[in-house]
């Protein structure tokens, strides 16, 4: 536990399921330092990888007892007046602390979760289906109930509560790199966040494979077991030429992950067309736009339609459609260019202005008092 504010803590951010280098947590918390308030963030993984400028306590490793010892005991333990949840099974605890300790509650919605169930495969037998739907639309009835409902988009649910809010993932400028320009020796293509075979990564490593001088850079945990195995295999069978030009650093804290965009040509967002990915713009295209990155995504209808707005790169139907278009952008480099130009248009256009994470913070610190 660290000792940053020993008197006082004015929001807790508790979470048993995401890491303390998630992206999301990072920009939240910054909001909420920016704004005055003393903050601490309890969850998975390294202390060394939390938010800077707050106390940090982690879990350890993921699992799923410790989440369910987490979701119990968190809200009583944390030591806010603002108890701030970024997992849904974490919300009817937190509505007991209330209930019970007068914290304030604070529900932060980032994905639409009955969606996202049938994007998962453990979720397809039956009983477990119904055990999650269940435990997901109890969780939902509290989070409407929470002093402060958050979600990530407008069509997120729950679609009305005491006080929503909507904080779209927008990028946090200050962990983001002043857009530069792409290495012209070494093209690279870059990709941020979680890391499975539906949001890209089997996608990602055929387009990259078929360039023959491409390099990629990919960022993130790969979490399932599945697609764990499915990368060993292709790590085990594909040539070394191809593997040493694509690099798997983990995941980092968002300030190094963008490190990694400085000198690259384009990044990538190859997500399958999911139940949960269908109307959502994922945070790392917004990002890519804002470090003046040429994009190449798939078809989903709001992605494809601001990468077709800003101009800012091409969308493709498969792997091979994406391989062409960076073999395409080595050979008409003024192309890439050109797409790299809408990219850093569109951010000065669109990406200004007040925070909605600044806006968050500023109705947190109405609940802690200040």
């Amino acid at each position: 536990m660290s000792s940053l504010f020993p008197d006082r803590i004015d929001v807790s951010i508790i979470t048993g399921g995401h890491d303390v280098a998630d992206a999301r947590l990072h920009r939240l918390a910054a909001a909420l330092r920016r704004a005055g308030l003393a903050v601490e963030v309890i969850g998975l993984g390294a202390p060394e990888a939390g938010p800077v400028d707050c106390a940090v306590r982690t879990l350890g490793r993921r699992s799923a007892k410790k989440r369910l010892k987490a979701d119990l005991a968190l809200p009583f333990t944390a030591r806010g007046k603002v108890l701030l949840t970024v997992d849904p099974d974490m919300v009817p605890g937190a509505t007991l602390a209330r209930w019970f300790k007068g914290r304030k509650v604070v529900a932060d919605v980032h994905e639409d979760y009955l969606k996202l169930l049938k994007d998962r495969a453990w979720a397809r037998a039956s009983w477990k289906k119904m055990a999650a739907t269940t435990l997901v639309r109890i969780c939902t009835f509290w989070t409407k109930r929470a002093n402060i409902t958050v979600v990530a988009d407008d069509h997120v649910p729950p679609m009305k509560g005491r006080r929503r809010l909507v904080v779209k993932n927008l990028p946090d400028f200050s962990f983001l790199p002043e857009p530069g320009e792409p290495d012209r020796e070494v093209p690279r293509a870059i990709y941020i966040g979680d890391v499975r075979r539906s949001r890209g990564l089997q996608a990602m490593l055929a387009a990259v494979e078929g360039t023959y001088t491409w390099e990629l850079d990919v960022v993130g945990p790969v979490l399932n077991p599945d697609d764990q195995a499915w990368l060993e295999n292709w790590r085990a069978t594909s040539s070394e030429q191809v593997r040493n030009r694509i690099r798997f650093h983990g995941r980092l804290d968002p300030q190094k992950a963008w490190a990694l965009a400085d000198g690259a040509w384009a990044g990538l967002v190859l997500l399958d067309d999911t139940p949960a990915f269908r109307e959502a713009v994922p945070s790392k295209l917004y990002e890519y736009l804002a470090v003046g990155l040429a994009v190449v995504a798939t078809p989903l209808p709001r992605m494809a339609e601001l990468v077709k707005e800003s101009g800012a790169g091409e969308v493709v139907a498969d792997p091979a459609a994406a391989s062409a278009t960076l073999r395409r952008w080595s050979e008409q480099y003024d192309e890439l260019l050109e797409a790299r130009r809408g990219a850093r248009k569109w951010a000065a256009e669109h990406l200004t202005g007040t925070s909605p994470y600044d806006t968050l913070a500023e109705q947190v610190r109405g609940l802690a008092g200040h």
